[in-house]
């Protein structure tokens, strides 16, 4: 009998985030293959009561090793998705055809590519347009009570891996999916850290185009060591996001009014305000120096290509006086902002 690694200590233990109903889900695909979950539940601490519950939630630990359990009870890593299994290491195989790509544009084409090798229940698609990329899926076979769970697992399965690949967290700017808003749709933001939206024409995910442009970080050794527990990647948060910085600039150089404090900032990128200082500083940047950049551009556009008086300028940029800006803009740039002007 197969046994879990994360079984050798308590998986209860951590906050109870996940749905029971992905739990269920699992246990569907045990009967489909008529198989008892007993086994798998388990191990995974989970008694069989809670699986009537529509309000219980398990943990990450918990949902990773059931999932993992099963998939290997099962000889099925798309659990029962599909119409024909995919054998254990089926998606360790999509991770080593992309391994080897040179940015993370390519190997998720070659992810969705190889994809196809395995199923044409679904085809997963990769586009790019107006500086946004989407990871998207098309359904060509009915997925019946297992809707919800694939898509989510999919789609969650595909971001894990990039992200590990670049070593980078993606920030998302929509997550979508085909199917009303769920019961438990207050989990959705901590598996997809960005807009949510439900009853869209087709699942799927976008985010900034730049992230394409990512070299992957990773090696044939690292993939070996992350396919011994490959499964946590699909349950948990990337922490570290390599474009913060640039998503900060963006955001302030497009929408100010939306970004004067660090809640606004925070808020806008979907993550807590701590956790934005924290990875600002060890970009080795800080809001505050993002925002005068912000400022300091701003004031040299309108100086350069507007007549506008300088009091204005100054307000516009976000400061109460001329002279406070005017000190301000010597210390950014070691001249007045007269003298720019001037020239």
């Amino acid at each position: 009998m197969y046994v879990h690694p994360a079984t050798l200590r308590d998986p209860t233990l951590g906050p109870a985030a996940t749905p029971i109903a992905f739990i269920r889900a699992i246990v569907l695909a045990h009967r489909r293959y008529g198989s008892d979950p007993a086994n798998a539940l388990a191990q995974a601490r989970i008694p069989p009561d809670a699986l009537e519950d529509p309000t219980a939630r398990v943990t990450a630990a918990q949902m990773e090793i059931m999932s993992g359990v099963s998939m290997h009870d099962l000889d099925d890593e798309a659990l029962a998705w599909f119409s024909r299994r995919l054998p254990w290491g089926s998606y360790g195989m999509l991770c080593r055809a992309s391994i080897t790509a040179p940015d993370l544009g390519t190997a998720l084409k070659r992810w969705c590519r190889h994809h196809g090798l395995l199923t044409r229940d679904i085809v997963l698609s990769l586009a790019e347009a107006d500086g946004l990329a989407s990871l998207d899926i098309t359904i060509h076979r009915p997925l019946g009570e297992l809707h919800e769970f694939c898509l989510v697992s999919i789609l969650r399965m595909s971001l894990g891996y990039a992200c590990w690949a670049v070593d980078s967290r993606i920030g998302l700017t929509e997550a979508r999916f085909p199917f009303p808003e769920p019961p438990h749709a207050d989990v959705y933001p901590l598996m997809f850290a960005g807009p949510i939206r439900f009853d869209a024409t087709r699942a799927g995910v976008s985010f900034d185009a730049r992230y394409l442009a990512l070299p992957l970080r990773r090696d044939e050794d690292a993939l070996d060591r992350m396919l011994q527990r490959a499964l946590p990647l699909t349950v948990l948060q990337y922490r570290r996001d390599r474009l913060l910085v640039e998503r900060v600039r963006q955001l302030l150089r497009a929408r100010p009014e939306a970004a004067s404090t660090a809640e606004d900032v925070a808020a806008q990128l979907h993550v807590s305000a701590r956790t934005l200082h924290r990875q600002l500083q060890e970009e080795g940047a800080s809001l505050q120096s993002l925002k005068d950049e912000a400022r300091r551009d701003r004031a040299l556009h309108l100086l350069q290509r507007s007549a506008r008086p300088l009091k204005q300028i100054a307000a516009e940029v976000g400061f109460r006086n001329e002279k406070s800006f005017a000190r301000a803009f010597k210390a950014w740039t070691g001249t007045s902002p007269g003298s720019i002007r001037g020239r």
